[in-house]
């Protein structure tokens, strides 16, 4: 099955929701802490680590640059920036882990951190300590910044 066809449901999160979950993932962290500082997952965990790091009071961020997703396309994880931190006493964040192959390699890259996502699949759920919602592994999950609101006619148009 090619990687666009694996996708059969949308699960589209606005800012609001995003912000909930992200603050909810948040109350779950304060108590596995104290932490030293976050890695946050580029691009898409750089938002949930904002907002957990103001939750949390962290003030200590860095990044974890890794490139897999085109769209609705993965390839191959490309490592765009080494850390040397193994991770002790720090949160390793993103916002979502699908297959679990970016996981696998951030965690391998910050072996001791706490790994924790806003949402999670199936395949990819083994990889991470701490998420709030897990959805299918068939749901594409749009995130707000990668969508818009538009106008879309009435289903009754639609037939």
């Amino acid at each position: 099955m090619a990687n666009k066809d694996r996708y059969k449901k949308m699960f589209p999160v606005s800012w609001e929701q995003l912000h909930r979950d992200c603050r909810a993932l948040s109350w779950r962290l304060v108590e596995k802490g104290p932490w030293k500082g976050i890695f946050a997952i580029t691009r898409g965990g750089l938002v949930p680590a904002a907002i957990i790091a103001r939750e949390l009071d962290i003030r200590l961020i860095d990044t974890i640059c890794l490139a897999s997703y085109d769209w609705q396309n993965q390839g191959s994880a490309n490592i765009l920036k080494p850390v040397t931190n193994e991770g002790e006493g720090w949160l390793l964040i993103d916002d979502l882990v699908d297959t679990g192959k970016t996981a696998k390699i951030a965690r391998d890259m910050v072996p001791k951190a706490h790994f924790a996502t806003v949402y999670a699949k199936p395949e990819g759920r083994p990889n991470v300590d701490t998420f709030i919602t897990e959805v299918s592994q068939d749901t594409w999950i749009l995130f707000p910044w990668d969508s818009q609101a538009q106008f879309i006619e009435p289903i009754s148009k639609l037939e």
